[in-house]
């Protein structure tokens, strides 16, 4: 098992520098995985790009140092399988970035950067997969749709981002439905007695017909109508006339005496 030792301690000082900036401020669509026992291996996941067959796919890719790097360049290699021209069955990765165009000066960053732009523009010139190559270059509907195959069958699956408060659905409803109730509720304490409903039948001529409204205290026990305040009036005046009888009584009597 490779670990650290197996670097000189001055590379080792740059890639745990690169590692922590990596960490700190990662590439665009790029997550670098470190451990701390072993740099000459490097895990990236690396989010398919927007607008390409590998939109909506995560890659998982490592990046292999030798022993007199950064000499020599890495070795690049998609643990992810992935249908791409520069991307061998294997998983290994054919870039000029990792081959002719290596330089002891470029970091990790630029590769991995460069590795991710091989996902937006691929170079079938220099096909590690030929198949893909020539589909890319005769037919890029049909090569798109096998990357696209590829990605929903092998690519792993972004987890899903919630925004802060966020309400889930059954407490909404609860809510809502108090809300409803409260509603009701108000309606029903401000509700005019004698009211028409907005449910009443028409009359023939259009006009609402008028809800008759029987008050608990206008029916009697036996389900009649009664009328206290009509049978009040009447007592009065029945003592009224008895009243004034007396009266004229009284001064007839004193006219006789």
């Amino acid at each position: 098992m490779a670990t650290n030792e197996n670097l000189p301690p001055n590379v080792i000082k740059q890639l745990a520098k690169e590692l922590k900036n990596l960490d700190e401020a990662p590439p665009e669509g790029i997550k670098v995985g470190v451990n701390d026992d072993n740099f000459s291996i490097i895990y990236a996941d690396i989010d398919g790009p927007a607008g390409t067959p590998y939109e909506n796919g995560i890659f998982r890719m490592k990046l292999t140092l030798s022993n007199d790097f950064p000499q020599s360049p890495p070795k690049g290699y998609f643990l992810t399988k992935i249908f791409h021209p520069n991307i061998a069955t294997n998983g290994e990765i054919c870039v000029n970035a990792l081959k002719k165009d290596w330089n002891p000066s470029l970091g990790l960053r630029h590769v991995l950067i460069v590795i991710r732009c091989l996902l937006i523009e691929p170079f079938p010139e220099s096909a590690l997969n030929e198949q893909a190559g020539k589909m890319l270059l005769e037919n890029y509907e049909e090569y798109a749709r096998h990357a696209r195959l590829y990605t929903g069958i092998h690519a792993l699956k972004p987890k899903p981002k919630f925004k802060s408060g966020v309400i889930s659905e059954s407490t909404t409803t609860r809510n809502v439905d108090q809300t409803n109730s409260s509603v009701k509720s108000a309606d029903q304490k401000n509700a005019v007695p004698g009211a028409a409903s907005p449910l009443a039948p028409k009359l023939e001529n259009g006009q609402d017909q008028p809800a008759i409204i029987t008050s608990t205290s206008e029916t009697g026990v036996g389900g009649s109508m009664t009328a206290p305040l009509t049978q009040k009036k009447e007592v009065g005046l029945a003592k009224a006339p008895a009243g004034k009888k007396k009266m004229d009584a009284r001064k007839k009597s004193l006219k006789r005496l």
